[in-house]
C-alpha cells in the first residue's frame, strides 16, 4: 500500500510540474514582447541583401546635422529621386521623414555605424508595430488566442511584411507612419495621453503627409473619451501642439529649399512630369482608376512551370494577398461609432492614395495601403467573435503563406527584377 501511495504521489507531482511548465510556456506567449521579438527576428532575416541602398532620408539627415538642407556630392544611381539644384541635391521627402532618421545619422557621425541600417530599422519597426497591435487588441479581447490571431494578421498576413522588410527609405517611411498611427490610437483609446498621442500622430503624418487628414477623427475620439468635460479643450490643445509645430516647421523647410511653403519638390525630379502616369500632374482624379485597379483588382500572372502563378511586382490586389480582409465586411461591432470612424479614415486615405499618379513600383501588392492597416485592425477588433473561428484560422494561415511566398520572391530571388 505504501509503495502504491508513493507512486501516486510521484505521478501527482509530475503532473503538477508538467502543468506548471505548460503554464509558464503559455504565459510566455501571452506577453506582447515575445511576439515583438519574433517579428523583429523574422523581419530582420527576411532580407538577405545589403541595406545601404535607397537611403535618401539618411543622407539628408546627415546633412542636417551639419547645418545643410542638401548633399553636395553626386548621389548614386539608386537615388534617382534626388533633385539637382544650385549645385546640390535635395530630397523630396518631407521634414518628418528626415527627422526620423536623425538618430541613425547621429550614430553615423559618432562612427558607431558605417552605412544606412535600413534592415535593422525595418526590423525594429516590425517589433514596435507588433507590440502596439497586441496591446490594442488586449483592450477588446480577453482570449489570448484571439489576441495572437489578430496581431499576426497585419504583421505576417498582409503586404506589410514584404514591403517593410525591403527597408528602403520609402518603405521605412510607410512603416514609421503605421507605427505612429498605432501609437496615437493607443494613447487615445487605450491609455489616454493627448500629448503623447499628438507626438506620435506628428511622427505618422510627418512620414506620410496624407495622414494629417485623419486629425479630426483623433480630435473627436479624444473629445468622446475625455472624462472631464471642462478639460476637453485642454486635451485637444495638448494633442495639437506637436503636430502644429511640425506642420509649421515643414512649411518653413519647404520654403528654405524651394522658396515656396507648399512645394514638396516631387514635381522637380528631373523627367518625372514626362512619365505617362503624371501627364495630368502628380495628383489627379484621372489616376484613380489605375490605382483602384492596382489595389483591389490587379491579378497575379500565370507562368509556365512552378509555381505557375506569381505576383507582378508592380501592384496587386490586397484582397488576393490577404484573404483575411474578407472579415472587414462582417456586420456588427463592439463600438459602432469607432467602426464608422475607421471606415471614414480608410476612405479619406484611400482617396488621396488613389489620386497619386504613380501606383507605386517595386512592391508586393499595393504598398501604400500599409497606412490603412491600423484602421482595418480596429474594424476587425470590433466585429470579431470572442474566440478564434475555424474560418479565421484558415484564412489567416492562407494569408501568411501568401505573404511568406511574396516576401521570398520579392527579396530572395531575381523574379521581381525581371517581372
Amino acid at each position: 500500500m505504501k509503495k502504491d501511495y508513493e507512486i501516486d504521489e510521484k505521478n501527482e507531482t509530475n503532473e503538477k510540474f508538467k502543468d506548471f511548465r505548460l503554464f509558464r510556456f503559455f504565459r510566455l506567449f501571452r506577453n506582447p514582447l515575445t511576439f515583438s521579438v519574433i517579428a523583429f527576428l523574422v523581419y530582420y532575416w527576411s532580407n538577405p541583401n545589403s541595406d545601404s541602398y535607397y537611403d535618401y532620408t539618411f543622407r539628408i539627415a546627415q546633412a542636417l546635422l551639419d547645418g545643410r538642407l542638401s548633399i553636395a556630392e553626386d548621389p548614386p544611381p539608386a537615388l534617382n529621386e534626388m533633385i539637382p539644384m544650385n549645385g546640390s541635391y535635395y530630397s523630396v521627402f518631407p521634414l518628418g521623414s528626415v527627422l526620423t532618421m536623425l538618430p541613425a545619422a547621429v550614430l553615423k557621425k559618432l562612427r558607431l555605424i558605417d552605412s544606412f541600417p535600413g534592415i535593422l530599422i525595418s526590423a525594429l519597426l516590425a517589433g514596435v508595430i507588433t507590440f502596439l497591435f497586441f496591446k490594442i487588441a488586449e483592450k477588446y479581447h480577453d482570449d489570448p488566442r484571439k489576441i495572437i490571431l489578430l496581431t499576426l494578421f497585419p504583421v505576417f498576413g498582409s503586404w506589410m511584411w514584404a514591403n517593410l522588410a525591403f527597408a528602403g527609405a520609402w518603405q521605412i517611411a510607410l512603416g514609421v507612419a503605421v507605427a505612429g498611427q498605432l501609437a496615437a490610437i493607443y494613447f487615445t483609446m487605450v491609455k489616454p495621453a493627448p500629448l503623447l498621442a499628438g507626438l506620435f500622430f506628428a511622427i505618422a503624418y510627418g512620414n506620410r503627409t496624407e495622414i494629417i487628414l485623419t486629425a479630426p477623427i483623433f480630435i473627436y475620439l479624444i473629445f468622446k473619451k475625455s472624462k472631464d468635460p471642462a478639460g476637453r479643450r485642454k486635451e485637444i490643445i495638448r494633442f495639437m501642439l506637436i503636430p502644429v509645430a511640425l506642420g509649421i516647421a515643414t512649411l518653413a523647410y519647404n520654403y528654405a529649399r524651394f522658396s515656396s511653403i507648399f512645394d514638396f519638390g516631387y514635381a522637380r525630379i528631373p523627367g518625372v512630369l514626362d512619365e505617362p502616369w503624371y501627364r495630368h500632374g502628380i495628383f489627379s482624379i484621372h489616376a484613380i482608376p489605375g490605382n483602384a485597379h492596382a489595389m483591389l483588382f490587379e491579378p497575379w500572372r500565370l507562368v509556365e512551370g512552378f509555381p505557375h502563378i506569381v505576383p507582378t511586382g508592380f501592384g496587386g490586389s490586397i484582397l488576393l494577398s490577404s484573404p483575411f480582409l474578407i472579415f472587414l465586411f462582417r456586420r456588427g461591432s463592439l463600438e459602432p461609432h469607432l467602426k464608422l470612424l475607421s471606415w471614414c479614415a480608410i476612405g479619406i486615405l484611400t482617396t488621396v492614395l488613389w489620386c497619386h499618379g504613380n501606383t507605386g513600383g517595386w512592391q508586393f501588392s499595393y504598398r501604400y495601403a500599409m497606412i490603412l492597416l491600423p484602421w482595418m485592425f480596429l474594424i476587425l477588433l470590433g466585429n470579431s467573435s470572442k474566440k478564434p473561428t475555424v474560418a479565421e484560422i484558415g484564412l489567416l494561415s492562407i494569408s501568411i503563406l501568401i505573404n511568406a511566398f511574396g516576401t521570398y520572391l520579392f527579396l530572395w530571388t531575381n523574379y521581381i527584377l525581371n517581372a
